[in-house]
């Protein structure tokens, strides 16, 4: 790669872009011109010639004096602060702030000497304003008057930290799609949810239950099995609804009901890739029937009609998308061009000819918001502390609901992604729209804090995947390859800031997803602010590159095991993860080194267990002790063969080091209850491998229903040993464990 001329380095880092950044190796890596080209257009700033790009940099340098306020301030709360106006030279100036409860006051102008400056052909000057530090929470306005010219500024003022309670507890972590029960029509549902809840927090002494995103896919076939690739973030998919505890069901014909029901529930004893497309069909048949029913019962069309009224239009927006998809097709880019338009009059008055149908998308989404609220209350009447902790995904289908009502605040021409990390070594594109942050910020950051108080209702806590594209993100051009990207910045005061305030109004806790290539300081600064980090055992390392004594994790973290994108911990101590990747040729080193790096560390891992008196020293002799040249199979084998009778007990160890460290809160993922071995997704790949379809089974492969891992021995085992927190553990240093 060629240096960046310096007017592109400037123009790059005026509007956030960084030209540099650290591998996941460490090296020093320099982002290309056609990158930051690309990255720049996707922010509408024109730079593909040099005098185009000098052009874009002397408007970027005058951009805030061409402004009478900001767009936006963030205040931490019991902070003072200041504002500049800017005006013509000499000119008077008053800025009064207006509270969101409609209090206004007059900001008092400050003493402060800034040199004017010439912009378009006249002086502009600055005149500064002090905000008081007794501003309260929450989204208020400066407005600014000078002359014949006023403005107004979106003003949030933000906790500085989210206080966290003082507990230690811990919960299970879960696909809900693939925990199946008796009752469930074909997949997971939300009865199942609460069922869970219920269960592992009353038997169990469970505080929680982390679920995988339950945003809302497209209604129409084949239905996206990613939950982490949805159409709506702000709505639910309504594929979770438990048709059996729909009111409205209750007064269609049984027979009918049950003749529908009976080839679901057929479905939850065979171990095949889940099927959503005929789940959905087959849910779908009766809830448009008992459609039907609501206009008859005038109490629950009194709720029905309150619940529109307060969802406003953002609901009405994505009721209408779903059918327009149903009319249309997808993707909606290919729609007419009057109907790619939200606000056009073509698509209001196809509101108004398809009424029945766009309110029938909006009923389901009153179902999804009473079915979620019962699984919340069971946890907590379980004596969960926390209850439903939900997931909110990286971003949203190009193709989905939120891309076309939120398309004015999307960047167009990049995708979001990541550079090559340890366990996708070629980067990644993930095909998702970023906010624009420019437009974003301009609406107020709207979108984005409607989009996180959704998530945030309904549920005791949120996990924020990839957690880290608060401060950056990996942008990666349409036709460009996932490692010809750039980073882009964020302001993260003010995405982290209205994530804080959210989760403070809804009393909820926040866990940030924050592995992979993250900057040193970003993982500090959360802790800070009272966001739990995710800490993964098997990513624990120290800088000698052993496994990370216990007392030396996180206080402040929820820790676990395994993740959604490794095999279950049983997969993973049989090398599941490097032959999977070897099959799929997603690694860069040969298979070899790969097996060989993979087994060191497992191994040290056994050996950190001994040594902390977490498993026998014998298993881990049997396992770890090399048989003669010539007399066995090949390497993988032996190894495999070795660790087999012991993966029970070794799940068990590595559960136990868990709840040895100091962290706070301990995620059990639910497949490791039973043994299960097969990952629900391997990043990189889409229909290479079934993810996301994969239901849940034990170590041969048979389906586990909910019913029977709620009578399992197993489950209780591993609650005691994560929610007892009283085992005795010796704590080897680094030193000690290079010695084992």
């Amino acid at each position: 790669m060629t240096a960046l001329d310096p007017v592109l380095l400037d123009l790059a880092h005026a509007h956030g872009i960084s030209t540099e950044f650290y591998d996941w190796l460490g090296g020093d890596c320099e982002v290309a011109a056609d990158a930051v080209i690309a990255v720049l257009a996707a922010l509408g700033v024109e730079a593909s010639t040099p005098e185009a790009a000098a052009q874009a940099l002397a408007a970027a340098r005058d951009a805030s004096w061409r402004q009478l306020l900001p767009t936006y301030l963030i205040v931490r709360a019991g902070a003072a602060a200041q504002v500049a106006a800017h005006v013509p030279d000499g000119d008077p100036v008053t800025v009064e702030i207006e509270t969101e409860d409609g209090e206004r006051r007059e900001l008092k102008q400050l003493m402060v000497w800034v040199d004017p400056r010439e912009i378009g052909g006249r002086l502009v000057g600055v005149a500064t304003f002090e905000i008081p530090d007794d501003v309260p929470l929450g989204y208020h306005y400066l407005h600014a008057k000078s002359g014949g010219g006023s403005a107004s500024a979106q003003l949030i003022v933000v906790p500085d930290r989210l206080e966290t309670p003082d507990v230690r507890g811990w919960g299970f972590m879960l696909q809900l799609y693939a925990v199946r029960s008796r009752s469930s029509w074909g997949t997971g549902d939300l009865h199942d949810l609460a069922r869970l809840a219920s269960w592992s927090g009353g038997e169990l002494g469970a505080d929680f239950v982390l679920v995988n995103p339950l945003h809302a896919a497209a209604p129409i076939a084949p239905m996206e099995p990613s939950p982490y690739f949805p159409s709506s973030r702000r709505f639910v998919n309504p594929i979770y609804l438990c048709v059996d505890d729909v009111p409205e069901v209750g007064a269609l014909p049984a027979a009918e009901v049950a003749a529908v029901a009976a080839p679901m529930l057929a479905r939850n004893g065979v171990d095949e890739d889940l099927d959503r497309d005929a789940v959905w069909a087959a849910k779908r048949t009766v809830l448009e029937r008992a459609f039907a029913v609501t206009a008859g019962d005038a109490r629950r069309r009194s709720g029905f009609e309150q619940f529109v009224r307060a969802e406003g239009e953002s609901l009405t927006d994505f009721a209408t998308w779903c059918a327009l998809a149903e009319r249309n097709g997808l993707p909606w880019h290919e729609w007419p061009a009057e109907l790619r338009d939200p606000r056009s009059v073509t698509v209001a008055a196809f509101r108004d000819t398809e009424a029945a149908l766009v309110e029938f998308y909006s009923w389901l989404q009153w179902l999804c918001s009473e079915q979620l609220e019962s699984a919340q209350l069971a946890g907590r009447e379980a004596g969960m502390r926390f209850g439903i902790l939900h997931d909110l995904a990286v971003g949203v289908s190009p193709d989905g609901a939120d891309a076309w009502a939120l398309q004015h605040v999307l960047a167009q021409g990049v995708t979001v992604g990541a550079p090559a990390d340890m366990y996708n070594q070629q980067g990644q594109r993930w095909n998702l729209p970023p906010w624009r942050p420019d437009a974003l910020a301009a609406s107020g950051f709207g979108p984005f804090r409607d989009l996180v108080r959704a998530s945030l209702r309904r549920g005791g806590g949120l996990r924020v995947d990839h957690m880290i594209g608060l401060f950056r993100q990996w942008w990666v051009p349409d036709g460009a390859s996932p490692a010809d990207g750039a980073y882009l910045r964020f302001d993260h005061e003010a995405l982290v800031g209205i994530v804080l305030l959210e989760a403070q109004r809804a009393g909820a806790v926040l866990v940030g997803e924050d592995l992979g290539n993250v900057e040193w300081w970003v993982r500090d600064y959360l802790q800070a602010r009272g966001i739990f980090g995710t800490s993964i055992l098997w990513f624990e390392h120290g800088d000698d590159g052993l496994p990370r004594p216990p007392q030396l994790w996180r206080e402040l973290c929820l820790a676990t095991v395994t993740t959604h994108d490794l095999p279950p911990a049983a997969g993973y101590l049989t090398g599941e993860h490097v032959e999977l990747r070897a099959e799929l040729g997603l690694l860069e080193r040969s298979v070899d080194t790969e097996r060989a790096d993979d087994e060191a560390d497992r191994v040290a891992w056994l050996r950190a267990l001994d040594h902390a008196g977490l498993l026998d020293s014998a298993v881990v002799t049997a396992v770890t002790t090399l048989p003669e040249a010539g007399t066995v199979p090949p390497r993988r084998d032996n190894f495999r063969t070795r660790i087999e009778p012991h993966v029970e007990a070794t799940v068990d160890a590595l559960h136990a080091y868990l709840a040895a460290t100091p962290a706070r809160l301990l995620g059990v993922y639910l497949p490791d209850v039973i043994g299960d071995r097969r990952p629900v997704n391997q990043p990189g790949t889409v229909d290479e491998y079934p993810n996301w379809r994969v239901p849940m089974t034990d170590s041969k492969e048979r389906p586990v229903l909910l019913d029977d891992l709620m009578t399992s021995p197993a489950a209780r085992r591993l609650a005691h040993v994560v929610g007892g927190r009283t085992r005795s553990v010796t704590v080897a240093s680094s030193v000690d464990q290079a010695r084992i």
